[in-house]
């Protein structure tokens, strides 16, 4: 099967820019302190992601069936409902964190939370290190 184009594509607007858009005054401070948090975690720089998307580094995966595509490697997205992390391992080794962690929601690879002040950043930063990591082992990565 060859290599399909995902519609989540790295796009030329600024993180930043979008950022400041963002209309919600708590949701766009926490995600102001995410661009900085994830820049320091990752040691990678933020690329927009389809229109709503701040992800960091890019993984190329290929499924059993031949679909294959490229993803950022971890990111997030001040969405109008909550901010949503993206982990790309999903969760299956981190109940232990995930107990620490605070007030959240999952979803497959989505980490779901209403604001920063309701979750443990440190234990965030677990999380995302972990997820980052997982993808350098198992995928051809590429980090700028």
């Amino acid at each position: 099967m060859a290599k399909s184009q995902n519609k989540t594509q790295v796009t030329a607007v600024s993180p930043a820019d979008f950022v400041a858009a963002v209309e919600h005054k708590t949701r766009r401070a926490d995600a102001e302190r995410l661009l900085a948090f994830f820049a320091r975690v990752t040691g990678m720089t933020a690329k927009m992601w389809g229109p709503t998307l701040i992800g960091y580094g890019q993984y190329h995966y290929k499924y059993d069936s031949g679909r294959e595509g490229d993803m950022l490697m971890t990111g997030f997205s001040p969405r109008k409902a909550n901010l949503v992390f993206y982990i790309m391992p999903g969760y299956q080794d981190l109940s232990e964190k995930l107990a620490r962690l605070g007030k959240h929601k999952l979803g497959k690879s989505c980490l779901y939370v209403n604001k920063l002040a309701d979750i443990d950043m440190a234990v965030l930063e677990e999380i995302v290190s972990f997820g980052v990591e997982y993808v350098r082992k198992t995928y051809e990565t590429i980090e700028d």
